[in-house]
């Protein structure tokens, strides 16, 4: 007896089958409205839209766009790109002195191109980056990066999915990349600060029922100008330094720890699939302590996020569900140094002496949501659960976070959130499609408030080729 020969296919790819999909062109329209009680918005309504809702309680977006979507995995060669633009109608800042004024704002939502040759791709501009287990639409987000901020325009060479290693017949699986970003927001600290970012994986099991993956995450903002202290180092020199995480410059803090604002990321997940359904378990962990630590190892082991994601397609009324626990009040303990000894606590996550925006885009966390500046010490339950329901599609999330400020600047506040969401494509209304959320925040971090945002979508085929 032998086995099939497709059995032993030493390096399974998709180009190995025949290609028969064609490429599309799309177009893309988006209106949105949202209003609320409260000084900001709920939290659930525009946290994890890639800045695209405001915080403010009233606002409105218009986007329009074309896309261009990856559609042949099984040609040697894909492409996808889009041009996004929106436009943002918002509620102003009280102030002591006069009443608020609208706000006009407008942005590209997308600007970038995409190529895949055979395994490597290479990503240019503006487009969401989302680096996490489970599933993207029922996550409180991803400690690194998640979908909260805008996207940070850059360059990516790399391998984006995960891609059978060869000779070793799709059991071994990895990817990896790097990154060269802008953030463009020029913060009143630091103007022109550059983003590095690398990271790599590897993935066991290929089509057993049992998965086991690895990822490692480096970030790094480094480079721009201090209004503090000037030149941060623009050269190649100052990019190996960010590359290898060593010391550098000409400050004393740089040259003391290492050359720019860096942050390790870890995530070790668990896929156990059949047919139609699967089970991810996943941990997340950083690391803000110099040399990266095995995950579980470093000395704020107590910290991280740890969830599980369930999904299936044999009954559509619950598709999904996700619960995650995020701790990060340890911190390797409250003191970095203290009467001359170095403990190496307060990591104070996501700031930065020197980066006084810290691990922010626009003022929004490119981590977790959950964490911000003045207070990152945080205990939080996420719970979310999607389907379907005879074409009114669902999502129901609820969130319980527990707030201690910083060691720093210690506070203690807590919020209770909800979001409800409901969207409907009527074909008989020019096939739009209608979405109404309704979101509640409940407690001390942020008041309470309740919202409703309602948006109308169109995207249609301009041609096929």
């Amino acid at each position: 007896m032998s086995l099939p020969v497709a059995a032993w296919n030493w390096w399974p790819l998709p180009m190995a089958d025949p290609d028969t999909a064609q490429d599309s062109l799309l177009y893309y329209g988006e209106f949105n409205m949202l209003t609320s009680t409260g000084e900001t918005s709920p939290s659930l309504l525009h946290v994890n839209t890639n800045g695209n809702i405001s915080t403010q309680p009233h606002s409105g977006n218009l986007s329009i766009g074309i896309i261009k979507p990856a559609a042949r995995p099984n040609r040697w060669f894909d492409y996808d790109g889009a041009i996004v633009l929106s436009g943002r109608l918002q509620g102003g800042q009280q102030t002591a002195y006069a009443a608020p004024k609208p706000e006009m704002t407008g942005y590209f939502r997308e600007l970038y191109a995409h190529v895949r040759l055979y395994i490597v791709d290479i990503t240019a501009g503006i487009h969401p980056v989302y680096y996490g287990a489970g599933d993207p639409a029922l996550t409180g987000g991803t400690l690194i990066m998640s979908n909260n901020a805008h996207p940070i325009p850059r360059i990516t060479i790399g391998i984006d999915k995960w891609t059978a290693f060869p000779g070793l017949f799709g059991y071994f699986e990895f990817k990896g990349g790097i990154t060269h970003g802008w953030m463009a927001d020029n913060s009143r600290t630091v103007k022109g600060t550059l983003l590095h970012h690398k990271f790599v994986g590897g993935r066991i099991g290929g089509k057993l029922p049992v998965n086991i993956s690895y990822e490692f995450h480096h970030v790094a903002q480094w480079g721009g100008t201090s209004a503090v202290y000037g030149d941060l180092g623009n050269d190649f020199k100052a990019f190996m330094n960010a590359f290898l995480e060593r010391s550098g410059g000409t400050m004393a803090n740089d040259r003391l720890n290492a050359q720019g604002n860096h942050i390790g990321f870890q995530q070790l997940a668990l896929d156990v699939k059949g047919e139609g359904w699967k089970v991810t378990a996943y941990w997340q962990y950083i690391n803000e302590d110099g040399p990266t630590r095995i995950i579980g190892f470093g000395m704020n082991k107590k910290d991280g996020l740890w969830g599980v994601n369930m999904s299936q397609s044999h009954w559509p009324f619950i598709s999904g569900f996700t619960y995650e626990y995020l701790r990060t009040t340890d911190q390797s303990g409250p003191f970095h140094d203290r009467d001359g000894c170095v403990y190496g606590g307060n990591d104070d996550y996501f700031n930065n002496g020197i980066y006084r925006q810290g691990w922010t885009y626009y003022g929004r966390i490119i981590g977790s949501p959950f964490i911000s500046l003045d207070n990152n010490r945080v205990s939080a339950h996420f719970i979310g659960v999607k389907g379907d329901i005879y074409g009114f599609r669902y999502r129901i999330i609820g969130t319980y976070a527990k707030n201690y400020g910083t060691y720093k600047a210690p506070h203690e506040s807590r919020n209770t959130a909800m979001l409800i969401e409901v969207r409907k494509r009527v074909r008989k209304a020019w096939d739009l499609e209608f979405g109404l959320s309704l979101s509640a925040d409940h407690g001390t971090q942020f008041g309470n408030s309740y919202g409703c945002l309602f948006s109308i979508t169109k995207q249609g085929l301009i041609t096929n080729y």
